[in-house]
């Protein structure tokens, strides 16, 4: 996640928004009080919403155009409320899921009602673009962490290929869930030893 956050208050002018969002290459800006609380979120979209003018030549007739009603000033009253939210410990692949599920540029992390971070589908990717040989390091040396037996790691594309020598299904369990926490790993094998034995 990225920390600290650009965020704006709900009494900020909407073009002040527009132009953090515009000078930071955002789409989306947490809204918060003076507590670092997380209120809201503003979009490019809740920005543009009832401020373009109509295609002037639409106006090239007789009748005048339909009054509108005029936008609201601040951020206050076009932010979006209801908010998707992670904290400092979801996975990065419930977070890619949640981005692609709810369509989300962004997503804001919070501790409580507190504002700690942001995850952008940029993060996301970053993970997911990792280079198999930092992947495979990163596996081999949480496995040593767990202890339990040592393992050979094979990483191609992302998916991790797992192979230790008379590993059971409780040492295979384990191994496959502390390799799939590592950023970057989207699939765990266990390499069957009994038909593929390990080269000495």
């Amino acid at each position: 996640m990225t920390s600290p956050v650009v965020t704006v208050g709900p009494d900020a002018l909407v073009k002040e928004a527009a132009q953090l969002l515009v000078t930071h290459g955002f789409a989306v800006l947490p809204v918060v009080d003076a507590d670092d609380r997380l209120l809201g979120v503003v979009t490019e979209a809740d920005l543009l919403r009832n401020r373009l003018l109509p295609d002037p030549r639409e106006l090239i007739h007789d009748r005048p155009p339909e009054p509108t009603s005029p936008a609201p000033p601040d951020v206050a009253g076009v932010m979006t409320t209801e908010v998707v939210t992670a904290t400092p410990d979801t996975h990065a692949a419930e977070l890619g899921g949640l981005m692609v599920d709810r369509h989300l540029r962004a997503v804001p992390v919070v501790d409580g009602d507190r504002l700690v971070g942001i995850v952008s589908r940029a993060d996301v990717l970053r993970t997911i673009a990792r280079d198999d040989d930092a992947i495979a390091r990163d596996v081999t040396a949480h496995l040593s962490a767990a202890g339990r037996r040592r393992w050979d790691v094979a990483v191609t594309d992302g998916v991790v290929t797992l192979s230790s020598e008379g590993a059971d299904e409780t040492d295979q369990h384990i191994a496959t869930v502390v390799a799939g926490c590592t950023p970057g790993v989207v699939g765990v094998r266990i390499r069957d030893e009994a038909t593929h034995p390990a080269r000495p």
